[in-house]
């Protein structure tokens, strides 16, 4: 018995010890500023001094700034795991132990490594733990409570933010027509845009009385007005008129969370009333805001001959006191190229008189309208041979090319009317409430 105890001694005597290669590990606190213990350069400036006063080999130095609270989002903590497992590192030199992990499955991930004898050592500013039962167990504990304290703040930040919707304080950027109160005892509170909050105004009126779509607020805004967002750089998008439009903020009430079907009454000046905001609602369900969407006749088949931008179409509809309605199109130009085109908008009617007064000067693609012509006759004479049961040979009638230009233009369906611009040889432009073709 006493051999085998001393040949036992020898051996672990006699046995190399094994050296430790560090790998520095750098993250940045995601504490606030004030309870931030150190930056990134400074944990690697303090590390360092260690590491030459205990003689320790650092291979590589690494560094990351994202979160330790989620698992598996660090790539650059995920590489160094790797690289142990590979044998390229076999010890971790960190500031402290919560910046190795807040999470279950980092720490798991850490202890799995040394229970593999191929991490030997985590050492930190003022601790090391090797693969012992107490030093691993003293490690769990430490980055458990890590991860408790990324608990209980997650719960204090939700209670505190639940608790100031409930005094009707939004969290979050103030919407376009507000700005943020910047004093640290009005967190959460918003004030009224002097500068912007008018025009908001006017975009719900505009919509809910004079039914302007969207892309009409779209070129109202950011040419006639040169509407900008609060830090003074982007102009607002179509996408963000919609929400605007959508937000019941602007009334007075808010969602928060957004779709979790709480609401709360706010605090800070409504800009409109409930009652123009539900009109706005009903003109949106109405697709009257979406109808620039919708093809019209001359739309894509025009450009602007002033400022060579494209030419859009709006509708509108009015009543009268008798009850019928009338629809209105105008054309005019998009201001794409040119934010002060001068083009101004043209009645459809106007420029279909036009086209008929210059058909019979302008050069026109005659074979293809035959070519046309005869698909559309041999479609209406198979169809009537069909029921018909004749079997007759498809014979083209000899057609007045330009009649059936003026009859398409009076008569035709907004795609005959495209098709038959389509046709035309020269390019249209729309300057000044007229029609020319180059």
């Amino acid at each position: 018995m006493e051999t085998y105890t001393t040949a036992r001694i020898n051996k672990e005597v006699l046995a190399p010890v094994q050296k430790i290669r560090y790998v520095l590990y750098a993250r940045k606190s995601t504490e606030s500023e004030e309870r931030q213990v150190l930056s990134i350069d400074s944990q690697i400036k303090e590390m360092l001094e260690l590491a030459e006063r205990e003689n320790l080999e650092i291979v590589e130095i690494r560094r990351e700034s994202h979160s330790a609270k989620e698992s598996g989002q660090r790539p650059v903590y995920k590489e160094i795991l790797e690289d142990i497992r590979r044998g390229r590192f076999n010890g971790i030199l960190t500031w402290a132990p919560d910046r190795l992990s807040r999470n279950a499955g980092d720490l798991g991930s850490v202890v799995d490594l040394m229970d593999q004898q191929l991490l030997l050592e985590i050492r930190t500013y003022g601790q090391h733990f090797k693969n012992s039962p107490n030093e691993k167990f003293l490690l769990m504990i430490l980055c458990s409570q890590a991860k408790l304290e990324n608990d209980n703040k997650s719960v204090n930040v939700k209670r505190g933010l639940r608790t100031r919707c409930e005094m009707g304080l939004r969290p979050g950027v103030a919407p376009t027509g507000y700005l943020n109160q910047k004093m640290m005892d009005k967190k959460c509170e918003v004030l009224v845009d002097p500068e912007r909050s008018p025009a908001i105004k006017k975009m719900f009126e505009k919509v809910a009385y004079e039914h302007w779509s969207g892309r009409k607020i779209y070129n109202w805004l950011r040419f006639d007005l040169n509407f900008r967002t609060s830090n003074g750089k982007k102009h607002l998008s179509l996408g963000n008129i919609y929400k605007i439009l959508d937000n019941p903020f602007y009334y007075g009430v808010f969602e928060y969370p957004k779709k979790s079907g709480n609401w709360y009454t706010g605090k800070h000046e409504p800009l409109i009333t409930k009652e123009l905001f539900n009109l706005v609602q009903e003109q949106i369900k109405s697709n009257v805001l979406r109808i620039e969407n919708k093809e019209f006749a001359f739309t894509k088949m025009m450009t602007c001959g002033l400022c060579g931008s494209g030419i859009c179409a709006d509708e509108k509809f009015k009543k009268y006191k008798n009850g019928t309605i009338t629809r209105y199109v105008y054309y005019g130009c998009t201001k794409a190229r040119g934010t002060d085109c001068k083009c101004g908008y043209t009645e459809e009617k106007d420029i279909l008189k036009q086209f008929e007064e210059l058909i019979e000067k302008i050069d026109i693609n005659e074979i293809q309208i035959k070519e046309k012509i005869k698909v559309d006759v041999e479609k209406f004479t198979n169809l009537q041979n069909f029921f018909l049961g004749k079997k007759e040979k498809v014979s083209i009638p000899s057609v007045d090319i330009r009649g059936y230009a003026r009859y398409v233009l009076k008569e035709g369906s907004d795609i005959e009317k495209r098709e038959l611009l389509g046709c035309l040889r020269g390019r249209i432009a729309l300057s000044n409430k007229l029609i020319k073709l180059s």
